[in-house]
């Protein structure tokens, strides 16, 4: 995929209105610190449009990020960071539920798990909740050059598990340092 433009485009808030938007939309879902940003930026062939940050939760906004005037993808929130207080927490959480009950061009959602760990219960509820709103979540695995590659095949089993997925689920796993799985994930945009 060639990238001719990547820029962010729409910001919202707690508060903010789900834009009416007539491209296509992929929104990327995942706890705080599991790659969202990283996985956006190589997506855009980009190094910092996204911001990412060692320190998690940092992303309290829904972003919209316009790639070659085509479509757009959109970063939610984290989720499970503890130093989040519960009731700015469940603000997020009812900011992410609007946007995925209302957005009309949303294509895919995009689950990220890190690879390294089997799926958290936050991550197992936001994979049903996600099924729940009618999406067949695209589960992307980050952190691939975290793990030998022996371990691979064990540690995407473990997630298939984790999350009761199908066997028809599309799982990819991936890595921001190598670009392992960024081919696949291409695939899915373009389709």
């Amino acid at each position: 995929m060639i990238i001719k433009k990547a820029e962010l485009e729409t910001v919202i808030g707690i508060r903010s209105d789900i834009p009416v938007n007539e491209l296509t939309e992929f929104c990327f879902a995942g706890r705080s610190n599991v790659g969202k940003s990283s996985l956006i930026n190589s997506i855009m062939q980009r190094k910092s449009l996204a911001r990412t940050s060692s320190e998690p939760g940092k992303t309290r906004t829904i972003n919209y990020y316009n790639v070659n005037d085509a479509f757009y993808l959109v970063d939610l929130p984290g989720y499970g960071y503890a130093k989040t207080g519960r009731a700015e927490a469940a603000a997020w959480g009812r900011m992410v539920e609007r946007y995925l009950k209302y957005s009309r061009t949303l294509k895919y959602v995009f689950l990220l798990t890190d690879i390294r760990h089997d799926p958290p219960a936050s991550d197992i509820q936001m994979y049903e909740w996600i099924l729940s709103r009618g999406f067949e979540p695209v589960v992307i695995a980050t952190k691939l050059d975290k793990i030998k590659r022996s371990e691979k095949d064990k540690r995407l089993k473990a997630i298939r598990l984790g999350l009761s997925m199908d066997g028809n689920g599309i799982l990819i796993p991936f890595s921001a340092k190598t670009k392992a799985g960024l081919e696949e994930i291409y695939a899915l945009l373009e389709e």
